[in-house]
């Protein structure tokens, strides 16, 4: 249910911001144990949760309750429990939330409550600023429709042929669809993808979606192309204050939620270090590093591609289980290079920024930032300090444990780790020689 957008309104009506922080995306959730095997099922993906409620409590249809349990989810989170009683009553949402506290869950289950699928008929639209978090977010639609045999769900993004999105509309429509703006706005304009019954519009990392002023315009385009009356929901880790009118231009008396403190963006659980060192000293105490510590899956954060694919060369040179993904991939490949991680097929991941915001993998608990975040100019620059929330938020999600441990190589990266320390109000003391593993191991 949300006022459509001015027709009159210009790039120039829309404010400018800072770009803001980070992502979200997963679910935490309910103890609804109907069996003893549901009950040792759910512990396998035991999160601890803020509230003592459960899924339960929220009245969600029973396909998607047992989707949930058979998740492995017990209790809510703080960002669940406050927005999914209203988002399932249709209401419009405007929500940011620190990484990882299950922000996709939200509108996920929010949507899949409420749809009513009729053939032939759209009914959910999602955007979002990157292909391979397009990719997650149909994939948790896949999760938790899995008792919903008949709703059906697609992806469409660029780096693929467009006739193969067009197939897909004519011959399957889905129900939902998850896509980036371009691609969207592509499909529309040729008249394969058709909005007019749609109920449900959903931003997530809507900070990114309006910051650049072409895809901001694509987001209006989209957003004309749908009915009047539908629920609307956007979701962010961070909104500058800056930007909240213009996302609450798109709703209808929606309910907001803001982290207005920088400090309560920080991740608790995550112990996070720094190490001093020559940019010549980096390979040798990665390695070492690799060694040393137990882990799960490990991110390690460079700074440019060339970087990436070269580092990934060394760790397997080195006979560390290696793989990369940087912006220079085929979608194709960039695609099936996530899923083998995702999979646990590879267990360390260097990587540019492209992965630094949104995508969840569960089983991440240790990230390396083998260059420090920088300042990114451009139309939307981002300041470091974000780059780095965003970065270290992909360990130690839902408040489970895990390590961030940044290299320091220059004057530069002293000024940004200081930047980052003022921010968010948190002390990132050196790396000592020896760390208790039960302090970053779940």
């Amino acid at each position: 249910m949300a006022d459509e957008v001015d027709k009159e309104m210009g790039d120039d009506d829309l404010v400018d911001y800072d770009d803001d922080d980070l992502e979200e995306e997963k679910q935490a959730a309910p103890k609804a144990s109907e069996t003893k095997a549901q009950e040792d099922q759910s512990k396998k993906g035991h999160y601890v949760g803020i509230h003592a409620s459960g899924f339960r409590d929220f009245i969600l249809k029973p396909e998607c309750l047992r989707a949930v349990v058979d998740c492995g989810f017990e209790h809510p989170s703080e960002v669940q429990h406050e927005c999914i009683p209203q988002a399932v009553l249709g209401m419009d949402i405007v929500c940011q939330a620190k990484s990882g506290m299950g922000k996709t869950a939200v509108f996920v289950l929010a949507t899949l409550h409420q749809l009513e699928p009729v053939d032939g008929e759209v009914s959910v639209m999602v955007l979002c600023h990157t292909r391979e978090l397009a990719f997650q977010i149909k994939n948790e639609y896949m999760r938790f429709s899995k008792y919903l045999p008949a709703v059906k769900v697609d992806v469409f993004y660029g780096g693929i042929p467009i006739t193969q999105n067009k197939k897909a509309l004519s011959e399957n429509t889905p129900h939902i669809v998850v896509g980036t703006p371009g691609r969207i706005l592509a499909l529309i304009k040729t008249k394969d993808l058709n909005l007019s019954k749609l109920k449900h519009f959903v931003m997530d990392e809507c900070d990114r979606l309006l910051e650049s002023v072409d895809m901001r315009k694509d987001i209006q385009d989209i957003f004309r192309s749908t009915p009047h009356q539908k629920q609307v929901m956007m979701f962010s880790a961070t909104l500058a204050k800056e930007i909240r009118p213009v996302c609450k231009r798109f709703c209808t008396d929606p309910m907001e939620i803001y982290v207005d403190d920088d400090t309560k963006l920080t991740l608790h659980g995550l112990q996070q270090y720094f190490v001093k060192l020559q940019e010549s000293e980096k390979n040798r105490k990665l390695n070492d590093l690799l060694d040393a510590l137990d882990f799960n899956q490990v991110v390690i954060f460079v700074s440019k591609v060339a970087r990436a694919t070269e580092l990934d060369r060394l760790l397997c040179e080195c006979n560390f289980p290696s793989i990369c993904i940087h912006s220079g991939m085929t979608q194709e490949e960039r695609i099936n290079r996530y899923k083998d991680f995702k999979d646990f097929k590879k267990r360390i991941l260097v990587s540019t920024d492209l992965f630094g915001r949104g995508i969840d993998i569960e089983r991440v608990n240790i990230v390396i930032n083998y260059d420090f975040p920088e300042v990114k100019e451009g139309a939307a620059p981002t300041t470091a300090s974000d780059q780095y929330l965003h970065r270290v938020g992909r360990a130690g999600r839902f408040g489970t444990k895990g390590l961030a441990i940044s290299f320091i190589s220059s004057q530069e990266d002293s000024a940004q780790l200081a930047t980052v320390q003022s921010r968010f109000e948190v002390n990132v003391p050196e790396l000592p020689d020896a760390i208790d593993v039960n302090t970053y191991m779940a």
